[in-house]
């Protein structure tokens, strides 16, 4: 019989005028792997973080172990035995996993012998892979993520809430993960997971629990239900889940790269002898480990990043030259007449002004200057109307604060304005990141009919699956360097997460060259 680890009875949470979270019943067995479903703005992390006391209800109360419990703070919530592993790790870079462990455990001083003696003996209970003394800028995404897992381990947590847990790692390390999971739920840990990939909830949880707009919708059994299913519960309508993808067209080369190589400030390299060519009609890929040099790669070609070495040829096929866009700011290659479209992976740090309105948002595209007092807001107004229609942007109107949207909303205004510019290369890093699956495919759609107009799409995504389902061509980079391209149509996840990890400059030793399915630079 499965015995409760949390029952929420009645949970209610606002924001001003906004209802997060309405009267939301649900529980958690320990024992168990929970998957929390909804799409943007469901009350999935509203929810979550009252459970770990980043928040606090104003109605309805949290039962641990059958006993009501008062959570207001994240130390109110291990005293409970819940540990959340945010998305965005909390780790001191310079000092060792042993000692981020034990940081700030008031019970515990740091003697290194003890503490590393009691890491290695959570690692083999549940079969993590760690060095205790290495430093965590020394480590990859996964064994950093390994550590914020064995810290709430090791602070006695039995209930664990991981947010997007598998969103930067590679297969192979997604299925180390499951395992350790798994292992878990079976030593009697309570283990509520936060993720969009349906797969993965229907690959690893026992039960999915789906929220829409603040309120609870249901909990199934992953083994009655399937994608289809639990979509149409969280959209409340029924959702297409496949990505239309014709093979490409006409293609005609827009944009190529040849032996591009960077620094940054501190004279370290993010980009070496990168080369490739992008052509119009087709969708390019870009996988790889998160700060592996996708981002750099795609503000150099927007004439965001300096590149020290090669160069960036563009192909306009209005006048049918060839322009070299080597050095040139990115007003200067936009006067070419060369249409970058960037949709970058910060939304509101690069792309968007917070504090401007949807309408002036639309007017960064095209204002450069102009005569006299008064601006023409008439087409940026009718453009920004065209988005919040097409798009399904949820705002109280056009002059709403772009900072006032939600994550989701604000991608989809960015997204609509790039596109809105008729680009002939149009360059999207992570655009579906945070969105709900329901918009998530439509913005697939959206880059499937630039790619179908001729436009050279150059796509960087997270999500594998994603990127083999969606593109012609994926370009795998690992550690700023190429590691290998392959055809989308011939190749599997495990390949890509083979090349994520390899090293091109690992010597001698380092394995053969990856297998790529066409000539780089040769449509296919």
């Amino acid at each position: 019989m499965a015995r409760p680890a949390i029952e929420l009875r009645g949970i209610t949470k606002t924001f001003g005028s906004i209802v997060a979270n309405q009267n939301i019943d649900l529980d958690v067995n320990y024992g168990e792997i929970l998957s929390i479903l909804g799409e943007n703005g469901s009350g999935k992390t509203t929810l979550m973080n009252m459970i770990s006391g980043i928040y606090f209800p104003d109605a309805g109360k949290i039962l641990i172990n059958g006993k009501e419990a008062v959570i207001r703070s994240p130390k109110d919530a291990f005293s409970h035995g819940i540990g959340m592993i945010h998305q965005h790790f909390k780790l001191v870079d310079v000092f060792s996993a042993a000692e981020n462990i034990v940081l700030g455990h008031e019970e515990k001083r740091f003697h290194k012998k003890t503490i590393t003696a009691e890491v290695k003996e959570i690692c083999e209970r549940y079969g993590f892979e760690v060095d205790p003394d290495k430093k965590i800028y020394e480590m990859s995404v996964s064994e950093k993520q390994t550590v914020e897992i064995i810290k709430v381990l090791y602070r006695g947590a039995d209930i664990l809430i991981l947010d997007e847990p598998t969103a930067v790692l590679t297969p192979q390390e997604t299925d180390k993960l499951f395992a350790v999971l798994r292992r878990m739920r079976d030593a009697g840990k309570a283990i509520i997971i936060i993720t969009h990939k349906l797969h993965e909830v229907l690959s690893l949880s026992d039960r999915v629990a789906v929220l829409r707009k603040g309120e609870y919708v249901g909990t199934v059994k992953t083994a009655e239900t399937d994608e289809t299913a639990l979509t149409e519960m969280m959209v409340g309508k029924k959702v297409s889940l496949n990505i239309e993808r014709n093979a490409p067209k006409g293609m005609e080369k827009r944009l190529e790269v040849k032996g591009l190589t960077c620094f940054d400030r501190e004279g370290a390299q993010i980009l070496r002898d990168i080369g490739f060519t992008a052509n119009g009609g087709e969708i390019l890929g870009i996988a790889g480990i998160a700060g592996s040099g996708q981002r750099e790669l795609l503000e150099a070609i927007a004439g965001l990043q300096k590149y020290q070495q090669g160069e960036i040829l563009y192909f306009d096929p209005r006048t049918g030259k060839t322009e070299s866009l080597k050095d040139k700011t990115p007003l200067q290659i936009r006067e070419l007449g060369v249409r970058l479209s960037f949709v970058p992976e910060d939304r509101l740090g690069m792309g968007l002004v917070g504090n401007m309105d949807i309408v002036d948002n639309m007017m960064l595209r095209s204002y450069r200057g102009g005569k006299g007092a008064f601006l023409d807001r008439k087409k940026p107004k009718n453009l920004a109307d065209e988005i919040i229609e097409e798009l399904e942007v949820s705002t109280p109107g056009v002059h709403t604060q772009v900072r006032k949207l939600s994550g989701g909303n604000v991608q989809k205004v960015l997204v609509g304005r790039e596109i809105a510019a008729a680009p002939t290369v149009f360059m999207a890093a992570y655009p579906v990141r945070g969105l709900d699956i329901n918009s998530s495919y439509m913005i697939y759609n959206l880059l499937n009919r630039q790619k179908e107009s001729g436009v050279a799409v150059i796509f960087v995504g997270e999500d594998l699956d994603v990127l083999i389902e969606l593109c012609d061509r994926i370009l795998v980079i690992g550690s700023g360097e190429i590691t290998g391209t392959v055809d989308a149509r011939h190749t599997t996840k495990e390949e890509i997460g083979l090349l994520m990890t390899r090293s091109v400059s690992s010597g001698p030793d380092a394995p053969e060259t990856a297998t790529t399915t066409e000539k780089e630079g040769d449509p296919q």
